[in-house]
């Protein structure tokens, strides 16, 4: 089981939205701060970001993406343009505007994706991202997913309506992996713990099967590790023990079940690992504050940004 895979659907819901957009002349939008992901990709032209953090702007040109995470920012034609409040939309998109007149002005065209996350149990692989990432896409799968999703906005036609919700899940898959593959020489977090191969492999088998009785010894047997030894690095890297990882995995998993489906409980604990319905219960609630068939019926609570 892949683990990148496995926070991305952990906290993904709901149906991603995608925008397209030219401009001419001068423009600016103004994107306030939420707790949610998405992208701006320049296609054609340049622009610039602006960071409501106190960093310079960030200029943005053809084969540029801006991956946001949560941060207010702006986008405009230059960084001196007065910028226009953008309001969030009921279904948690951010629209990015109409598209200015054609004035004889060079041209700017973005593709913008917004993404809805369950924020009540957020994957640490995914809330240790900086708020923007500037990322290349010319010659890399991700600039290839552009080039598709920039031809089903462009011109549907029937189906462009489940290509692009694909479409969106894939780049939003690259994105990570590009972030997470630029920052290959961190030496500790999850950008280090993705690369080692005997922390990988145990994260891996967690994941794979999180029913199995697992105990160090055995996680640290699948790393080829001393007991010890994969207890330091596995915490170093992780953040937390083996086990307390683990559980935590284990009950995640709970509570995608039981929001997605309706297995019983006594089958949601076998699969996530508890010997009974009971036993179960009792650390769900623990973990949680409230009983599973309680949190089954709650409300999700969805978030939005960067459309």
């Amino acid at each position: 089981m892949d683990v990148l895979s496995d926070a991305i659907t952990a906290m993904r819901t709901g149906r991603p939205h995608a925008s397209r957009k030219q401009r001419h002349g001068s423009w600016g939008l103004r994107f306030p701060a939420t707790t949610g992901v998405g992208f701006h990709a320049v296609l054609e032209g340049s622009c610039w970001l602006l960071p409501e953090d106190g960093s310079p702007p960030l200029r943005l040109t053809a084969g540029d993406l801006a991956f946001v995470h949560g941060a207010g920012h702006g986008l405009a034609d230059d960084p001196g343009t007065p910028l226009v409040e953008v309001r969030q939309n009921p279904d948690g998109s951010w629209p990015p505007g109409p598209d200015t007149p054609d004035d004889g002005t060079p041209r700017t065209l973005t593709l913008c994706g917004a993404y809805r996350l369950n924020r009540s149990r957020p994957h640490p692989l995914l809330t240790c991202l900086p708020g923007l990432v500037r990322l290349p896409t010319h010659g890399r799968p991700l600039g290839a997913v552009l080039d598709l999703l920039r031809t089903e906005t462009a011109h549907p036609r029937p189906g462009a309506e489940a290509a692009v919700c694909n479409l969106l899940d894939t780049a939003l898959l690259y994105i990570l992996r590009a972030w997470y593959e630029e920052h290959a020489a961190a030496t500790n977090g999850w950008a280090a713990a993705l690369r080692d191969p005997a922390i990988g492999r145990a994260l891996s088998v967690i994941h794979h099967d999180p029913a199995h009785p697992w105990t160090v010894e055995e996680l640290g047997a699948v790393a080829g590790l001393s007991r010890a030894a994969f207890a330091k690095r596995f915490t170093a890297l992780v953040g937390e023990p083996p086990l307390g990882y683990l559980t935590w995995w284990r009950l995640t998993l709970a509570g995608r079940l039981l929001r997605e489906g309706d297995q019983p409980l006594r089958v949601i604990a076998q699969r996530t690992g508890y010997a009974s319905e009971f036993a179960f219960a009792k650390a769900f609630k623990r973990e949680y504050g409230t009983a599973p068939g309680r949190y089954r019926a709650e409300p999700v609570v969805l978030l939005g940004n960067a459309g």
